[in-house]
């Protein structure tokens, strides 16, 4: 706060006091790396129906039911699909998710994360 007789002189390009240094640096920028993304694959097994593998891959990885079933006979013929690619946190809590779900529904459903 300035006190009577006291002059303080502005800058002409920002009207900013000539004796505040805020301490940024503008030609620096830091470049935020993007995170790790995980493939959720989803493994055979001659035990889980079908229909179930189709009710996961709608209900916990949003596919419409044409999608799904081109997945779960995916990994029916081939003994492996990727259900969704994911961040590391959402990756897990999806695989989380549908293993406890499974498990609940006495399915031996496996599920793994794989770095793209």
């Amino acid at each position: 706060m300035l006190g009577h007789g006291d002059v303080e002189t502005m800058s002409a390009d920002n009207n900013k006091p000539d004796d505040v240094d805020g301490g940024l640096a503008l030609d620096k920028r830091t470049k935020t790396k993007k995170p790790s993304l995980y493939r959720v694959v989803m493994l055979n097994d001659d035990y889980t129906p079908m229909e179930f593998v189709v009710l996961i891959l709608q209900r916990f990885f949003g596919h419409n039911s044409q999608v799904a079933q081109k997945i779960m006979l995916h990994v029916h013929q081939k003994g492996v699909g990727v259900c969704g690619v994911f961040t590391y946190e959402v990756a897990e809590a999806k695989i989380n998710q549908v293993m406890t779900f499974a498990r609940q529904n006495e399915h031996p459903l496996q599920l793994q994360m794989e770095k793209e």
